[in-house]
């Protein structure tokens, strides 16, 4: 090796060197005192597979991140003290009095690692702190999970995969239907509810499709039919719900709906729980209207949902009740958990929070006026 090679090597090494500790130095710009400073961030509800998939992710943005196993709440906001920026998920505690403590402990920046939003307070947060989200991590994660519920319930694989396992081979009790021609009801056609469809259209079925904002082009380029909610309850086989939870959508399936809708129909939820109203559920499953439910969120989940309980009694008589039921099958909202979709969450919230503290634009901020011509982000690049 001659002296222009070694320098080479020693030059490759150095940038080397300063690369990573650029990255290692993410500069807060929002103001001259905070220049220069590490962006420390609080991270809530950790569990082993978020730190692996986000200390992966951060070895590109180089934020100081402290994992706090416990959830964001009143009782536990005051270990946000001291940070920059915290990281929630969808059941943590994000109200009007969390909000207050974490501003008053200097929080700048509220980032949700989901696209569902409903558990913030948004009025309260305006104008005090800003909240990014994750709005698309993997559509395909959660449309395949839902047709994997489907199947599951139609098939009774759940059923047969015990039945197998102690020696028994009858296939008595197991009987299915055919997916191809039956009709199925898709209500929400964001980007989770068009995945649903594209997949449903490949088993031949018809469906129908209920949204506020129609995408007609969507429409005529797959196959399929918008109609209003009444048809949809009416016609439909099986019903399956991606929609955002809010005022207008809470309850959306209740005892009402539940009355209007085909005799043994089978009600797919990988939403958000408070879309279906769970004592109506129960009503409708031992009534024998609902032939099965798939349930990959529950209204009541963040008392359960993402925790280890096996060693316990069941308080929630509801969950329980739920449980109960062998046309019923419950997953813990897994639906987002594929490898693609961990990888989309934690690059996403990085760049949301790098965003903020270098000053650019958020695109991915929201606000309670985001739906109205209020909201100013798109002439300023924030919500306020």
């Amino acid at each position: 090796m001659d002296l222009s090679d070694v320098l080479c090597d020693k030059i490759k090494a150095i940038k080397t060197v300063a690369d990573s500790a650029a990255k290692a130095k993410r500069v807060i710009a929002m103001d001259g005192e905070s220049k220069g400073k590490i962006v420390k961030v609080a991270f809530f509800d950790a569990k082993p597979y978020d730190r692996e998939s986000f200390d992966r992710s951060n070895r590109e943005f180089g934020f100081q991140i402290v994992y706090f196993a416990n959830h964001l709440s009143p009782q536990t906001v005051s270990l946000a003290k001291g940070y920059d920026a915290v990281c929630a998920f969808v059941n943590d505690t994000v109200d009007s009095a969390v909000i207050d403590s974490l501003v008053q402990n200097g929080v700048r920046l509220i980032a949700i690692r989901a696209a569902g939003y409903n558990n913030v307070d948004f009025k309260a947060a305006f104008q005090k702190i800003h909240v990014v989200r994750v709005p698309a991590y993997s559509p395909y994660s959660v449309a395949e999970h839902a047709v994997a519920l489907m199947l599951s319930l139609n098939r009774k694989i759940h059923k047969a995969y015990y039945r197998t396992r102690d020696m028994n081979f009858s296939i008595n009790g197991l009987l299915g239907f055919d997916m191809h021609g039956k009709t199925v009801g898709v209500i929400g056609t964001g980007q989770i509810g068009k995945v649903a469809i594209k997949i449903l259209s490949g088993f031949g079925t018809r469906i129908l499709a209920y949204d506020v904002y129609p995408d007609e082009k969507y429409r005529s380029e797959i196959g399929f039919q918008y109609a209003d909610l009444n048809t949809i309850y009416r016609e439909s086989d099986i019903l399956t719900l991606h929609c955002p939870l809010n005022k207008s959508t809470y309850h959306l399936i209740d005892e009402t709906s539940i009355a209007g809708m085909k005799d043994g129909v089978m009600l797919i939820n990988t939403g958000r729980g408070g879309l279906i109203d769970s004592k109506a559920l129960i009503h409708g499953l031992k009534s024998g209207k609902i032939g099965a439910a798939g349930l990959d969120v529950y209204e009541e989940e963040s008392d359960y949902f993402f925790e280890d309980f096996s060693s316990t009694v069941m308080t929630d008589d509801v969950l329980a009740r739920l449980l109960s039921f062998n046309n019923v099958l419950v997953t813990s909202h897994q639906a987002f958990f594929t490898k693609e979709g961990l990888h989309n969450i934690a690059k996403t919230t990085m760049n949301n929070i790098k965003d903020f503290f270098d000053g650019n634009k958020l695109e991915n901020e929201i606000c309670y006026r985001c739906s109205t011509n209020a909201c100013i982000k798109k002439e300023t690049g924030k919500c306020f």
